[in-house]
């Protein structure tokens, strides 16, 4: 069995929107043993959108389709659908009814263009949206799925969880013969090939059966490489015992930088680890710009162990604000290893935490200097035990550059709290 996702919408196109959409709906779809085979997005054009939906009828057994159910004049995708079904629209009281109830939660008076989202395809069953006003369109024809969702990504995500993935389920449980599983374990502070060669053989993961199938892909971004592990097999518990395997070979040969072994970010999993061990820190930062604490903050509950930050961009502000001597600064310069330490120890003391982080570089694209190219930075790390600074060097750019420096402070904070 196979699917396609198709996208609608010209701002898809021009880029002005990134379809977090498709990725989305292929990961679910694989979940449920009806993978994507294609993706693809058409324009806002009657033309295209036909054509599209008359080959993807003929090759795929499921037809997933998102964008264009605004109730503006460029959105044409009801329309086309009922033109491509033949089948004429129907008032849908109960979708008229939630719509109203929206604008009137609101205390807005409704436009009567909004009437219009109540007018379905007759062909369709409507799937309910609770988190917006378009409903959810499914067709059940020919022994095939066609569903068409809103493309505002918190309406799809409802709709799709919970009125087309249970109908999915439902209805192909006898054809879906195969189970596909996935995991993804997260590293960061090594590169692709290097990560390569410290996994080894790869055929020890990647192996292939008369019923089963284990793959591997590795997929960089950012000093950041993920490790997606794929088991095909004929029932659940076979392919969960596939990936428990492949990911035991990975982590015997690199699991001091694998940070998380699911959906979990470098601030959530660091994150976590203090709350744990009830732990507080503090951030000092030049290049990051506040990054590091902006990251940690990000997450619910970092209340508990975030107590303080300082961007200390000027030396003068090293110097007042973290303590920080002018000897230090004058001899070894800004980005140094010795700056970077007593940043550290400087945050640490003031904020009265267990542990002071600190970043001072050159984010670039301007400011390198002999011996000091753009991209380095030195990471202090201070605690009542220890205190140390690391130097990494990374790119030219300036955005990436501030991104990879913060993960990296969190990753040696990860390291430290693991007795790696």
């Amino acid at each position: 069995m196979k699917s396609i996702i198709i996208s609608i919408g010209d701002e898809v196109l021009i880029g002005q929107v990134v379809n977090t959409n498709a990725a989305w709906l292929g990961r679910e779809l694989l979940a449920i043993g009806i993978p994507a085979a294609r993706i693809i997005t058409v324009p806002d054009s009657e033309k295209d959108i036909l054509k599209e939906f008359k080959n993807a009828f003929k090759e795929y057994d499921v037809i997933v389709v998102t964008g264009g159910l605004g109730p503006t004049h460029d959105d044409i995708t009801v329309k086309t659908v009922a033109k491509f079904f033949k089948s004429k629209y129907v008032l849908n009281e109960k979708v008229l009814k939630h719509v109203k109830s929206i604008f009137a939660r609101r205390n807005i008076t409704m436009p009567a263009v909004n009437i219009g989202q109540a007018l379905v395809p007759e062909i369709a069953q409507v799937l309910e949206n609770k988190t917006g006003t378009a409903p959810g369109l499914l067709i059940d024809k020919a022994g095939k799925v066609f569903c068409v969702m809103p493309g505002v990504p918190y309406e799809m995500k409802y709709i799709s969880q919970t009125g087309l993935l249970p109908y999915l389920l439902k209805k192909y449980k006898k054809k879906i013969t195969k189970v596909i599983r996935q995991k993804t374990l997260h590293t960061i502070g090594i590169g692709e090939s290097l990560l390569a060669e410290k996994i080894g053989d790869i055929n020890k993961i990647v192996r292939k059966g008369q019923d089963f199938e284990v793959k591997l892909a590795f997929l960089p971004s950012n000093y950041e490489v993920r490790l997606r592990i794929t088991a095909i097999a004929a029932s659940t518990s076979r392919a969960e015992k596939l990936i428990v395997n492949a990911e035991k070979i990975i982590k015997r040969k690199a699991g001091n930088f694998i940070y998380s072994s699911g959906e979990s970010s470098i601030e959530k999993t660091t994150g976590e680890l203090l709350k744990k061990k009830k732990l507080t820190i503090a951030a000092a930062e030049s290049c990051t710009g506040g990054l590091i604490t902006s990251k940690l903050t990000d997450i619910p509950g970092s209340s508990d162990y975030v107590m303080d930050a300082i961007v200390a961009y000027s030396n003068e502000a090293k110097r007042r604000l973290l303590g920080v001597k002018a000897e230090t600064i004058k001899k070894y310069g800004a980005v140094s290893k010795q700056t970077a330490i007593e940043m550290a120890r400087g945050i640490r003391k003031r904020s009265k935490t267990d542990i002071g982080i600190s970043v001072t570089g050159i984010a670039g694209p301007t400011g390198a200097r002999p011996g000091k190219p753009i991209g380095l930075v030195w990471i202090g790390y201070s605690d009542k035990k220890a205190t140390f600074a690391k130097d990494f060097i990374f790119t030219k750019d300036r955005l990436r550059n501030k991104d990879i420096m913060a993960k990296m402070a969190l990753e040696i904070v990860r390291r430290k709290l693991i007795n790696v």
